[in-house]
C-alpha cells in the first residue's frame, strides 16, 4: 500500500510537471536562473535607445504603445507580446502570449481569442497568487504579485495585481501594472534589475505621483515608459516630476527600439504617442 501511495503521488507530480511544461510553465527545478536577479552593474559607453522604428537586429527588442497599459513587444526571436490585455494587440500577427490584470477591465477580459497560445493572468485562483515561470523562445517571463485596494471591479484583492518581467536579449523589461502600493523590500528583491519599466502614471487610480515617483527612483531603470494616463495633464504633471534625474524625450513614432548595448547613461523617460 506504501509503495502504491508512492507511485501515485510520483504520478501526480510527474503529471502536473508535464502539463505545466506543455504550457510553457516551468517547475521549480527547471527555473532558468534570472538574469535580472544578478546585481545591476554599470554599463559604460552606451548610447540612448533608438526612437526609429529600424529593422530588428539580434539582441533588439521592439516595444510599442498600444493604448492605455496594452504594449506589444516583440523579440528577435519571433515571440510577440501584448500587456494588461482587455483584446487589443497593436497592428501584426496574433500574441503568442499576452498578460492580464484585474483592477478594472481595460486590463483584461475574460474571452480571450483562443488563436492566443499563452494567456497569463495576474492574478490567482483559490486564493492563491498567480505564479508565471515561462520559457518561450528567447524569452523568460515571470512576475511578482502586489494588492489590489478596494474600490475597483474586483474590490480589495491580495496579490490581485502582478508585475510582469521579461528577460531577453540581456534587458530586463517590467511592467507594473495596476499597482496600488510602494513595494515592499521583499518584493523589490523578488523583481529584481529593470532596464525598462512600464508605469502607471494616471495620480489617483493606482498611485499617487510622487509615491509613483519614488517607486521608480528605487527601481533606476534606464529607460522609463509612461501609460495609464487620462489627458495631457495627467501625463505632463509627471513628466515634469520626474525631471530631477531623469532626461525626458518625445518620441513621434509608438515603437521604439531598445538594446542591451544601447541602454542610455541617463536614465530616461520617454513618451510614446498615445493615450
Amino acid at each position: 500500500m506504501r509503495y502504491l501511495s508512492s507511485l501515485i503521488f510520483g504520478l501526480a507530480v510527474f503529471c502536473t510537471a508535464a502539463t505545466a511544461r506543455a504550457q510553457g510553465q516551468l517547475p521549480d527545478s527547471e527555473e532558468p536562473i534570472s538574469q535580472c536577479l544578478a546585481i545591476a552593474r554599470g554599463l559604460g559607453g552606451v548610447q540612448y535607445a533608438s526612437l526609429t522604428p529600424v529593422a530588428m537586429e539580434p539582441g533588439d527588442v521592439t516595444i510599442t504603445f498600444v493604448g492605455h497599459s496594452t504594449f506589444r513587444i516583440e523579440t528577435a526571436g519571433g515571440v510577440v507580446i501584448a500587456t494588461d490585455f482587455d483584446g487589443r494587440t497593436g497592428e501584426g500577427r496574433t500574441p503568442d502570449v499576452v498578460t492580464m490584470n484585474r483592477a478594472h477591465h481595460t486590463h483584461y477580459t475574460l474571452s480571450p481569442d483562443p488563436a492566443i497560445p499563452h494567456v497569463l493572468r495576474g492574478w490567482g485562483e483559490g486564493g492563491e497568487p498567480a505564479r508565471h515561470r515561462m520559457k518561450l523562445e528567447d524569452v523568460y517571463i515571470r512576475n511578482v504579485t502586489t494588492d489590489i485596494r478596494g474600490g475597483f471591479e474586483v474590490g480589495a484583492m491580495a496579490d490581485g495585481n502582478s508585475i510582469f518581467i521579461f528577460e531577453v536579449a540581456g534587458l530586463c523589461i517590467g511592467h507594473l501594472g495596476h499597482l496600488h502600493h510602494e513595494l515592499s523590500a521583499s518584493q523589490r528583491a523578488k523583481i529584481g534589475r529593470l532596464d525598462v519599466v512600464m508605469v502607471p502614471v494616471d495620480g489617483s487610480y493606482t498611485m499617487a505621483q510622487g509615491e509613483m515617483i519614488g517607486v521608480l527612483q528605487d527601481l533606476r531603470a534606464s529607460i522609463v515608459l509612461p501609460m495609464h494616463f487620462f489627458g495631457s495633464y495627467t501625463l505632463e504633471r509627471f513628466v515634469e516630476g520626474m525631471k530631477d534625474g531623469f532626461r525626458v524625450e518625445y518620441s513621434d513614432t509608438p515603437t521604439i527600439t531598445v538594446s542591451l548595448r544601447d541602454l542610455p547613461d541617463t536614465p530616461a523617460v520617454i513618451v510614446l504617442p498615445g493615450y
